[in-house]
């Protein structure tokens, strides 16, 4: 019987974006990208695409991913069908706008992968590059019962386990866990696939699979925001700059010395 695993990515701001193009609308707090710069998915969300995909080259497996948000770029979303996915499932509904709220995005994710009659496997990246937050995956393990293991550069499914080589800040750990679990991969695990010329082409027959928040039937009161954002700006740097001067070099260094012990350095 095939294993199903799903990877849940998410459609993010590209963080190659020269900061010049960077702008904040202080009304609506949120970033206003130009239109000229496509958004990207989220590059970790990749490798956990690349790690589904390499339990799918060993044994027989589906992989579905599976997003949550309010617009999606076609294009950029299919990326994971060209690397080899399997389908592509969308939570697209205005009510899914406040992606700050990590328990907010966990509950539509759980709700969606419940739909789906649940997974041995979901596969997701240690952090979004944009929020930083690293706390959905965690969130869909509680609400689901699921374990959870992070920061995985390997990951393999043996005997009804996943064993995965965990980072650690010396190394990495063997850590294995009964199915279902959750597992969070890093870019250690490696560069993801180039999409190949035969799966662009299939990518574009596919029609992803797009639920409203009543098609999950998820609880409105679960979509009340725990969170809220006071105010969003890029931070000012103010940088100052002083020459020291002397007689000579030893007196210069002689007032830099007490210019440092005033300012407590030394």
């Amino acid at each position: 019987m095939p294993i199903k695993i799903a990877v849940l990515a998410k459609q993010v701001i590209d963080p190659e974006m020269p900061m010049a193009a960077f702008r904040i609308d202080a009304d609506s707090k949120k970033v206003d990208t130009p239109a000229t710069i496509p958004p990207v998915v989220n590059g970790f969300d990749e490798n956990a695409v690349e790690a589904a995909l390499q339990i799918k080259d060993s044994q027989e497996a589906t992989v579905t991913v599976i997003s949550s948000g309010t617009e999606f770029a076609l294009d950029v979303m299919k990326k994971p069908l060209s690397m080899g996915a399997d389908e592509l499932v969308l939570l697209q509904d205005e009510a899914f706008a406040n992606t700050i709220d990590s328990f907010v995005t966990a509950q539509l994710l759980a709700a969606a992968i419940r739909k789906l009659d649940g997974f041995d496997l979901v596969i997701c990246g240690r952090q979004a590059s944009d929020w930083d937050n690293a706390q959905v995956p965690l969130g869909v393990a509680e609400i689901l019962g699921y374990s959870c293991i992070t920061l995985g550069k390997k990951v393999e499914v043996k005997d009804g386990k996943v064993v995965v080589e965990r980072i650690t800040s010396d190394g990495y750990e063997v850590v294995e866990a009964s199915l279902p679990a959750v597992v969070t991969v890093s870019n250690e695990l490696g560069q993801p696939r180039y999409p190949t010329l035969r799966g662009i082409m299939a990518a574009t027959r596919k029609l992803p699979t797009t639920w409203t928040a009543a098609d999950l039937d998820v609880d409105t009161s679960q979509l009340e925001p725990r969170v809220t954002l006071l105010n969003l700006f890029v931070p000012e740097r103010v940088q100052q700059c002083e020459i020291i001067e002397g007689e000579d070099a030893v007196d210069a260094g002689r007032q830099l010395a007490l210019k440092l012990r005033e300012a407590k350095l030394i």
